[in-house]
């Protein structure tokens, strides 16, 4: 073999590899001859002229994702920033208006991220920033998918994923949140205050109540005993001032004898002579005596003054 004819087949090799190319998944490649569009290749094995045609360009047909973050000013006067992130894809019947009619996709999506937001924003409070993120997002969206459907591309979601206010706001609506929640932490206590002291009002008004019940049934069952007393004292002859008398010392003597039996008692002086249950007796008998006494003068006076207002009445009415 002629040794001049190896560099010759070596540039025919190198010019035949060279219209030999490969196209990854999801990708489109944009082939042109001498500067002008002639095709688009897709994925797999592909050819292309040597010299005269060359590959212009790739294009990603995967979804692609781009954040963008944004500072403004909201209605209450808080400066904040906002990250959106924008998910996109490029369509693909529509790669030539992506290649051509584009040159940086990324400028022009943040250019209407930025106009959306700025314009947005400035309508809300920013409490109302945080409730309606969702709605920023849908503006966002809305918007880019309009412009960028012309240039090939697809807005597949816009998402509002931070919203990141100045460092002494968030301190202020911080303490904010603090001073709510000691407030209902406050009212709680409150009301847990007001139920205990409602319900040992309760408890002390039962007891109470129970306890008055169980003094009127022992004064009850007393006076039952004393009368069923009264009642034997009389069948064996005695009379009934004489048994109230017998009575009355024999409970007189029977508390100083339980009186004595607890060793925990204080020093109680009472009178122990054998006329203490009689001079009791007498003493509770005048103190019956004089409340009947008063009891009947009340009714006397009484009955005077409905008999005096009968005779105004007619007289009065007569005037009239």
């Amino acid at each position: 073999m002629n040794l001049t004819l190896i560099p010759i087949l070596v540039l025919v090799a190198v010019i035949v590899f060279s219209g030999i190319f490969i196209v990854k998944q999801q990708t489109a490649v944009i082939i042109e001859s001498f500067g002008k569009f002639s095709s688009i290749r897709q994925s797999g094995l592909q050819f292309k002229i040597p010299i005269v045609q060359r590959i212009a360009g790739r294009v990603s047909l995967k979804i692609q994702q781009l954040d963008v973050i944004v500072e403004t000013k909201t209605l209450d006067d808080v400066f904040t920033k906002i990250k959106v992130s924008v998910q996109y894809v490029v369509h693909k019947d529509k790669v030539y208006d992506a290649f051509y009619k584009l040159e940086y996709p990324h400028d022009q999506i943040t250019s209407y991220v930025f106009d959306v937001v700025r314009a947005e924003v400035p309508k809300m409070k920013l409490d109302d920033v945080f409730v309606k993120k969702d709605d920023i997002a849908i503006a966002v969206k809305a918007e880019l998918q309009e412009a960028m459907t012309n240039y090939g591309f697809t807005i597949i979601k816009t998402l509002v994923t931070d919203i990141d206010p100045d460092a002494q706001v968030k301190e202020a609506m911080n303490r904010i949140n603090a001073s709510e929640r000691e407030k209902i932490a406050a009212q709680f206590e409150g009301d847990a205050a007001r139920i205990l002291i409602v319900e040992k009002a309760k408890a002390e008004a039962e007891s109470k109540r129970l306890q008055g019940q169980g003094i009127a049934d022992q004064r009850r069952e007393i006076a039952r005993g004393l009368e069923e007393s009264v009642d034997v004292l009389n069948n064996v002859g005695i009379n009934s001032q004489e048994a109230s008398a017998l009575i009355v010392v024999t409970q007189h003597y029977d508390t100083l004898q339980s009186i004595g039996e607890e060793t925990n008692s204080n020093l109680i002086l009472l009178p122990n002579s054998p006329q203490a249950g009689s001079d009791m007796l007498n003493n509770m008998i005048a103190s019956f005596t004089a409340s009947n006494q008063i009891g009947e003068a009340m009714k006397e006076q009484n009955a005077k003054k409905g008999i005096v207002n009968k005779k105004k009445g007619p007289s009065n009415s007569d005037n009239s």
